[in-house]
């Protein structure tokens, strides 16, 4: 890609970080990490970026990153299925992914989101379209635009058995390299795409979520258990301090500062559920709430929820749309260049049958002729055989004319002596007379 006179060099990785599941079972999936590093990140004019396509089980996908942003002031960066207008009606996907802009000076402090989505012919093209503000990202005293390279990672896992991408698990991975130099650990490969395998990483999760092979509990039961659990807490008058007050604030504050759409991709909403509880449970000197704003309170976690999951919904939507305008336009073009293609070929047939038409009237014309010149040739071809004929008759005949002719000759010589004769006589008698 030339920007300006300046190559934006990409740099292409891909590692299968750990093979997630029990044999016995048949759920071996693997849990694939991509590295995508852009040079020259400020200078892209380009709307739209797309990555080389990777394969996570059976799968091919791609990464598609927005570098000003889908119509939005953020970095967008989403997860698409590879030739997705290929894709059979019926064909879906469960994936959970996560993606993450690194902090090339703390990866500590990298931007990460991460979240499960199922994908379809419909939906083929999940992700998230805030995930990160442009003024934040190129914010020089954060390390998101190093050099002028920006860091892309996506952990990508198909599997519905365990739930193991996390902020804390993709900042873990490679924590060693806390600042990236340009060309560390990367090898140039554009075009092209290196898959090594590397050892199991350690997840930090509270949770064993890779024990998979452990007993584990009927699911009706844990529902059962943690409904009945969550109305005990409820209804058990628990008075909640003023500091755990102004936490749960905190918290609610911090989930309204978030988009819609990026709050449902988190899954934040059970601490929500908790705050709200706490502030509607609240009973300070100076702040005793209404029963209206109590009950509006306990309903705004469902609110709240219902509102992420339609902004989801509309930004899906959104997605399919430039979706099916990307599939449009190539068929537009490829009618259009039909279209002339069709025009070109219907004037060269009738050009054609504008040359076969003069060609027939010259083929009619020489049949007509050859047809004249036979009839000469046969009309020629039987006087010669006529006189043939006749003249072959003729040589049987010669030899009789010969002998007549000289008779002829002999009667003629005899006629002409009588004739002298009777003349000499005559004159004789003249003279007398």
């Amino acid at each position: 890609m030339d920007v300006n006179g300046l190559i934006t060099k990409v740099t292409w990785k891909i590692e299968v970080l750990s093979d997630v599941g029990s044999k016995s079972m048949g759920l071996n999936r693997q849990l694939t990490k991509v590295t995508w590093r852009i040079e020259n990140f400020s200078s892209i004019k380009d709307y739209k970026l797309c990555s080389e396509s990777f394969t996570v089980d059976d799968s091919k996908w791609q990464l598609i990153i927005y570098p000003r942003g889908n119509n939005v002031g953020f970095l967008s960066i989403f997860l698409g299925v590879a030739d997705s207008a290929a894709l059979a009606s019926g064909w879906t996907r469960y994936a959970h992914f996560g993606f993450a802009v690194i902090d090339q000076f703390d990866r500590e402090n990298s931007k990460t989101l991460a979240t499960k989505k199922e994908f379809n012919a419909n939906y083929p093209i999940q992700g998230f379209g805030s995930f990160l503000p442009l003024t934040e990202l190129r914010n020089p005293k954060r390390g998101y635009l190093l050099n002028d390279a920006c860091l892309v990672e996506a952990y990508v896992f198909t599997g519905r058995t365990v739930d193991m991408i996390s902020h804390e698990f993709i900042v873990k991975t490679d924590l060693d390299k806390r600042k990236t130099k340009e060309g560390d650990c990367f090898k140039a490969a554009i075009g092209n795409q290196k898959t090594t395998t590397t050892k199991p990483v350690e997840v930090i999760n509270p949770s064993p979520t890779l024990a998979i092979e452990l007993e584990q509990p009927v699911e009706e039961d844990m529902n059962t258990f943690f409904t009945s659990l969550e109305s005990e807490l409820s209804s058990s008058g628990i008075v909640y301090s003023k500091e755990e007050a102004k936490e749960a604030l905190a918290k609610i504050n911090e989930a309204l500062n978030m988009t819609p759409v990026d709050l449902n991709d988190s899954g934040k909403f059970s601490p929500l559920k908790q705050a709200f509880m706490i502030l509607a449970s609240f009973d300070g000197s100076s702040t005793t709430l209404t029963i209206e704003q109590t009950n509006e309170l306990l309903g705004l976690e469902e609110r709240l929820k219902e509102l992420a999951n339609r902004a989801a919904k509309a930004v899906q939507d959104k997605n399919q749309l430039a979706a099916k305008e990307s599939i449009k336009r190539t068929m537009t073009r490829s009618l259009e260049s039909s279209l002339i293609r069709y025009n070109e070929v219907e004037t060269e047939v009738k050009q054609v049958d504008q040359i076969l038409a003069a060609l027939h009237e010259e083929v009619v014309e020489a049949q007509k002729k050859r047809e004249k010149m036979l009839a000469e040739r046969n009309g020629i071809y039987r006087s010669c055989k006529e006189m043939k004929m006749k003249l072959d008759a003729l040589g049987k005949e010669w030899a009789v004319y010969e002998a007549t002719a000289r008779v002829g000759e002999e009667e003629e010589k005899s006629v002409e002596a009588e004739w002298g004769r009777i003349k000499d006589f005559m004159s004789s008698i003249n003279g007398k007379i």
